[in-house]
């Protein structure tokens, strides 16, 4: 598999000669409900659209993952895969082939690329956004992808899994708690897949952030530290922290 990290929680996934963009935002600035003054996000630096798309995937509707001007950019004519809640948005946008999958559901890109549909970031009292785990079909390696830390217990009939995308460290807001899970829940979910690599997401790259929300978030955790506790658990998971626009070659085998 090759991951090349995009910032944020976007990536390129190359999956069985299939390019995957998962989670984009590639283009403008982020802003959640039209409300700059709350939070905001720029790219310090400019990266290109890939040439490749085989497919779109979404892992929730929010606009850090579906984020509109991006998705207005790209081709309307690639595929997407996505939540329910991620398919009000491209739909409202014109995309003509839309995938959504409820938990336990599966899509399957040209018997090259399974994707399985996962219990994944609860938002809100009643919502539950996706986790994917994605089959290469002809080597069968696996990778597990949540964005939020919101690891569902159903994910432990699928290990051993080669490699997981999640974050590593929390960010906390005042009264609220914990936004982002990622000191116990990597090194939990670590112990429930046994995957070989952990790649961190959710982490800001090339970007600038502003707002009342960033003048109150708390950040705890580190790459190093989970590390250390893997090793203290007898896990052999490596840590590794992709660069943005770094592409990672992972032979990960079964």
């Amino acid at each position: 598999m090759e991951l090349t990290w995009l910032d944020s929680n976007s990536w390129l996934i190359g999956i069985n000669g299939k390019q995957i963009l998962l989670d984009p935002w590639l283009v403008g600035s982020l802003v959640f409900g039209n409300l700059p003054w709350l939070f905001k996000g720029d790219r310090t630096k400019t990266k290109p659209i890939p040439e490749q798309i085989d497919l779109i995937l979404l892992s929730q509707g929010l606009e850090d993952h579906a984020h509109p001007p991006t998705l207005e950019h790209l081709d309307h004519n690639i595929p997407v895969v996505t939540s329910p809640n991620g398919a009000k948005v491209v739909t409202k946008i014109g995309y003509s082939q839309i995938h959504s999958l409820n938990h336990g559901e599966v899509f399957n890109l040209e018997d090259k690329l399974e994707i399985r549909a996962l219990p994944g970031s609860p938002i809100g009292p009643t919502l539950v956004e996706n986790a994917y785990l994605l089959k290469d079909l002809s080597t069968g390696q696996t990778l597990y992808y949540e964005p939020h830390g919101y690891h569902s217990p159903l994910i432990k009939e699928y290990a051993p899994v080669d490699i997981v995308v999640t974050p590593i460290i929390d960010l906390k807001l005042p009264l609220l708690g914990s936004v982002i899970k990622g000191q116990s829940k990597a090194l939990e979910v670590c112990q429930w897949l046994k995957p070989q690599v952990i790649i961190p997401t959710a982490a800001g790259g090339d970007i600038q952030f502003a707002g009342l929300i960033m003048s109150l978030l708390k950040t705890e955790g580190s790459a190093e530290q989970l590390q250390q506790r893997l090793g203290e658990n007898q896990l052999p998971t490596q840590v590794i922290e992709a660069l943005p626009g770094e592409k990672l070659t992972l032979l990960a085998t079964v």
